[in-house]
């Protein structure tokens, strides 16, 4: 193994969704659940999430096998990330077809006023306990309707979030090399008819943890690139020997990265310093802030911007541009807060004696192209050669259940019409 991969094995395994050792790799299987007669007639989908694989990445790496299986079948030019453009918050959006002010996961971290709680994404509490996350995800979905699903390792699948746990499932841990993911993705096709999953999950973290330790435009970061892109090649091969009809892969990511200036951080405001007045919330290309005294607001926002530099910019919640469903119409949760402060790219805010990555996410993604994600399709679902415009990652939802013939059962912010002309006529 490259001198480049064992590094960025041992960030991820300190970096990563922390769990403490000793590390638990069993998988959990739901009893009794059988998929229904008609289930057992449907199309499989495997949906692949490679943690921050930029849009570009395929091409300026040369992703052999994504970009043969791609221009095969559908690529879109870019997928666009829901805002902020962060891990849990963007994979939560991807499986429930929510925005995260619509969903709750509005970060990585952050305080709930109402339950008097953190989250925090490398809590295993939190992240097992499915009364954070709102919406229902698709393994629920197809749950509820008699067909059986499984996970690997995606954000919230080792929870009841939406009521139902995926009947097979890993909770997360880096003790899996990717070769050995896809050997337990095949295992699930292998179980009889009624017992085998037809929606599966598949997450890597690899590219993720190199593009924040050594930078996007690296040699560890190609190499993390052609990991995944080896591990791709592994599954499809192993998944086509298996003789199945109808299976279909969906290729995606959550968020992009880009090269931060930390050597020249923006300081915190020093009004936000004051915690009587003051909580704020910052990852670094975001920080939020909530004022204790919501009467203060105003006045607030008004000092904040007369003494702003021009890195950065303040924004009020309910001013923030409505594109990005991030502002007070939105908040359902109220774990937001009133201003926002949104520093321009590669600018960070780092608190004094606070540490930062060589790469980074979180901003705009229609303003900072570096932050678009990717999507590749392919399969007898999905026509062949077939490139789309750039979209949203919410209305990736309705296009899984869609080919699943699965019933969306409750209001979702993604919608059907958006990718339908990537599947082939029924």
């Amino acid at each position: 193994m490259k001198r480049g991969i064992q590094i960025l094995l041992l960030f991820i395994s300190v970096m990563g969704w922390a769990q403490k050792a000793p590390v638990d790799t069993t998988q959990v299987v739901i009893p009794n659940r059988y998929n229904s007669v008609d289930a057992q007639t449907k199309p499989y989908v495997i949906m692949i999430s490679t943690d921050g694989f930029r849009y570009d990445y395929a091409k300026k790496y040369n992703a052999e096998n994504l970009l043969k299986l791609s221009n095969d079948g559908v690529q879109a030019k870019a997928m666009i990330p829901s805002y902020p453009s962060i891990t849990f918050p963007n994979h939560w959006s991807l499986i429930t077809g929510l925005y995260p002010a619509h969903h709750g996961l509005i970060d990585n971290f952050f305080y709930d006023y109402k339950r008097k709680e953190f989250y925090a994404m490398s809590d295993k509490n939190n992240a097992e306990d499915g009364s954070w996350y709102g919406g229902t995800p698709i393994w629920g979905l197809a749950e509820k309707q008699g067909m059986i699903s499984a996970t690997m390792m995606w954000v919230g699948s080792a929870s009841d979030a939406g009521g139902k746990r995926p009947t097979y499932y890993y909770p997360y841990h880096d003790q899996f090399t990717p070769s050995e993911k896809v050997d337990r993705v095949v295992n699930w096709l292998k179980l009889p008819m009624d017992k085998r999953p037809h929606f599966i999950t598949l997450y890597f973290p690899e590219v993720d943890g190199s593009g924040h330790h050594f930078g996007p435009d690296t040699k560890e970061t190609g190499d993390a690139v052609h990991l995944v892109d080896n591990a791709i090649g592994e599954l499809v091969q192993k998944v086509t020997q298996l003789g199945l009809k109808n299976v279909n892969f969906i290729f995606v990511s959550d968020h992009g990265m880009i090269k931060v200036d930390g050597g020249a951080p923006l300081e915190i405001p020093a009004m936000l310093l004051n915690q009587d007045r003051f909580d704020f919330y910052n990852s670094q290309t975001l920080l939020r802030v909530v004022v204790k005294n919501p009467e203060e607001t105003k006045a607030v926002y008004n000092e904040l911007k007369a003494n702003k530099t021009e890195d950065y910019d303040v924004y009020l919640d309910k001013r923030l541009p409505k594109y990005l469903h991030f502002g007070t119409r939105d908040d359902q949760y109220h774990r937001i807060g009133q201003i926002l402060l949104i520093p321009k790219a590669p600018k960070i805010f780092l608190e004094k004696g606070k540490k930062t990555s060589v790469g980074k996410h979180g901003y705009n993604p229609r303003l900072v192209p570096e932050m678009k994600a990717t999507f590749f399709a392919w399969g007898p679902q999905f026509k062949n050669n077939v490139v789309v415009d750039e979209f949203t990652n919410v209305n990736v939802y309705p296009l899984v259940a869609e080919i699943l013939g699965l019933k969306i059962d409750q209001p979702i912010d993604g919608k059907l019409k958006v990718l339908k002309e990537t599947l082939k006529d029924k």
